[in-house]
């Protein structure tokens, strides 16, 4: 099997909040391979986007990564200067942030927004970026590109300026693309435009992706794998099918179950409780408060991720042997 194109281990992450530091990520691990979409999913305030802000190392204080490793392409982006980063960021890795109104610079035009990064990786001149520029736009469907390069991001509709950011996304060919939450913002008619666009853009350009997002349906319709995000853990992953046909851990099961879809007047069903505070994280499973199947067990100590089936991984005693679980306890934050 191809080495994975990028390969996160341990990713840890913390804030240094008064009183004592915050993990927002805590001890997470997944690769991506060449061509490939992994989706990772979870309610908001899981560690998504701080997930994909710590790969990128574009963490503002007082977040700090405090352990693990980003391999991309064979080069752990944690131990590089920020000079060699920024060089990653765009040609190797795109981002395309969940809000195009705050992402794009609301005082230059959009072509010059996408012509910036060919310029700053030395792949144009100033009149062959504005070229590529129009080039993109076409190419994610905006209507009169040739007039549309030279619009400033308040004049274009929501769905119009998710197009930009995804223009800038790919304005250097990057092997892969990091996608925020790119569909939130926009009304259900646009979400689905959107997300055809992603795919066609992925096999057009042969890019890998890492998606992020709350919607177990965006991930049904777009990823190959999903990794389920709970509290700053990865508490399940695997390929979609099996995750959508066997979900595992009670988390998932209860993600599932509240997707409408059981018939008119049918009664929605939710996952009791709230996702914790991450300054007040209970000890054991994080989930354990709001889980139907809670044991004592769960209470103690963190369960190890245990493979259940080929590419498919749980953090569950549910599915461990308890008398020989490989127990993680909690680590001890050092400062």
């Amino acid at each position: 099997m191809d080495e994975p194109l990028l390969s996160v281990q341990n990713l840890t992450t913390v804030f240094d909040v008064p009183g004592h530091p915050v993990v927002a990520v805590d001890n997470v691990s997944f690769e991506i391979r060449k061509s490939e979409t992994l989706g990772l999913v979870g309610e908001s305030g899981s560690g998504k986007s701080v997930t994909a802000f710590s790969i990128l190392q574009l963490l503002q204080h007082p977040g700090r990564i405090t352990g693990g490793s980003v391999l991309f392409q064979g080069r752990d982006l944690l131990a590089l200067p920020e000079n060699e980063v920024r060089k990653i960021r765009g040609a190797g890795i795109g981002l395309i942030f969940q809000e195009p109104m705050a992402a794009l610079n609301p005082v230059m035009r959009v072509g010059a927004q996408i012509s910036e990064s060919l310029i700053v990786h030395g792949l144009a001149n100033k009149r062959e970026a504005r070229d590529r520029a129009i080039d993109l736009l076409r190419a994610v469907r905006i209507v009169e590109p040739e007039t549309r390069v030279d619009d400033y991001p308040h004049q274009l509709s929501g769905g119009m300026r998710q197009r930009v950011m995804i223009a800038v996304a790919l304005a250097c060919r990057p092997p892969m693309v990091i996608a925020d939450e790119p569909t939130t913002a926009l009304d259900v008619t646009v979400q689905a435009q959107i997300l055809e666009l992603l795919r066609e853009m992925k096999n057009t350009f042969d890019v890998s992706l890492l998606l992020i997002t709350h919607d177990l349906g965006v991930i049904a319709e777009t990823a190959d794998r999903v990794a389920v995000m709970y509290a700053g853990r990865i508490v399940e992953q695997g390929p979609v099918r099996d995750i959508f046909r066997k979900p595992l851990h009670p988390y998932t099961q209860g993600l599932l179950a509240s997707i409408p879809g059981e018939g008119t007047g049918a009664r929605l069903r939710a996952i009791e409780g709230v996702v914790p505070n991450l300054a007040t994280l209970p000890p054991g499973c994080t989930f354990a408060p709001r889980c139907p199947y809670r044991m004592e067990v769960c209470t103690t100590a963190v369960p190890a991720l245990v493979d259940i089936d080929p590419g498919h991984s749980v953090r569950c005693y549910l599915h461990s042997d308890r008398a020989e679980a490989r127990v993680m306890t909690t680590p001890v934050m050092t400062v």
